[in-house]
């Protein structure tokens, strides 16, 4: 298996790029996310890549984070999701923001990606929900930057409210709110919106 690939770049066509390791030429197909952060030809570039082998094809995808080529893996596993429909998806949103919508189970967010239509996104949603941890999630997208939040948060989420439920639950919290506090807040929101 090829895990990461360091070279020059010789060539960026959409979504393919041809990276030269000492003589050889490798074709790697990208995703927008990465194609965009690639180096100018002629630069040195260093790409975590994923060797993908079908009986017809050997593909070599490239990624620019770890975190891509980590949430590339797990969306080809699930059942009709290819590589192609993979790239397609780390084209359309970030990493952080297939994450956020997994989270909040957000199909709209998936079907305006091209290639992925309502039954698809939801297969997608279900498969991933378990597979993602939203107290990572929102920390890194600044949505619980207190330890309160993040207690508030895990509480909720223990309960059975999804991530979209629990996001508008903590919008609404005072500032400084105790996590006791915080959770009964919470919840008395939560009573009202259902």
């Amino acid at each position: 298996m090829i895990g990461r690939i360091t070279g020059l770049l010789l060539e960026k066509h959409p979504p393919l790029v041809l990276v030269d390791v000492q003589g050889t030429g490798y074709e790697i197909d990208v995703p927008m996310s990465t194609f965009c952060k690639l180096p100018d030809i002629g630069k040195k570039v260093t790409l975590h890549t994923h060797f993908w082998v079908r009986e017809d094809v050997h593909l070599l995808f490239g990624f620019m984070t770890e975190q891509e080529r980590a949430l590339f893996r797990q969306l080809t596993k699930i059942s009709g999701i290819g590589a192609r429909t993979g790239l397609a998806i780390l084209s359309g949103l970030s990493v952080t923001d297939l994450h956020q919508a997994v989270v909040s189970q957000d199909s709209i967010r998936l079907t305006k990606i091209p290639g992925i239509g309502k039954k698809t996104a939801e297969r997608l949603l279900l498969e991933l929900r378990d597979k993602i941890d939203p107290v990572a999630i929102l920390s890194e997208a600044g949505a619980a930057a207190s330890n309160v939040d993040k207690d508030i948060l895990s509480a909720l989420l223990a309960l059975g409210y999804n991530g979209r439920e629990v996001n508008r639950a903590l919008e609404q919290l005072s500032e400084g709110v105790t996590v006791s506090d915080g959770i009964m807040q919470s919840l008395k929101f939560l009573s009202k919106v259902k």
